[in-house]
């Protein structure tokens, strides 16, 4: 790592630094990891209320019929984002309110610890790396 260069999460804050003998998922890494779940949530709640705000703002009244179809289109993939993210808000809410449980942060399918730096990256991860690769596999092989 280059000198004055910290690396952060994905929502900017500092990658948490493991002490030596630390316990996996001890109580500073629960609070880390809420602490990133929290920032997630504020950011995605910014921008449904600027999209909320684009929308009243910008009615969709183009004389032209082609601006009118275009707006529209526009007004719907911002509408599907968020409604991806109005769900991706719930499973945080939830993962938010299972950091207090014992379980979380060990993998649903195989039981083995997810990883700090992985519950870093997908604080809402629920499977290890392994066991999310076998499961995007047979995933493909059930669409395709």
């Amino acid at each position: 790592m280059e000198q004055g260069y910290e690396e952060v999460t994905f929502v900017g804050l500092p990658i948490y630094s493991l002490k030596e003998g630390e316990e996996y998922l001890s109580l500073n890494q629960k609070e880390h990891l809420a602490k990133i779940l929290q920032i997630w949530r504020s950011q995605l709640m910014q921008q449904v209320n600027e999209t909320v705000e684009h929308l009243q703002g910008e009615a969709v009244n183009a004389p032209d019929p082609v601006d009118r179809a275009s707006k529209e289109e526009e007004f719907s993939v911002e509408l599907r984002a968020r409604d991806r993210e109005r769900k991706l808000i719930k499973k945080i809410d939830q993962t938010i309110e299972s950091i207090k449980e014992s379980d979380y942060g060990y993998c649903e399918s195989c039981g083995s610890e997810i990883g700090l730096r992985r519950l870093e990256a997908r604080p809402t991860a629920s499977l290890c790396v392994d066991c999310k690769t076998v499961d995007e596999i047979m995933e493909q092989r059930t669409t395709s």
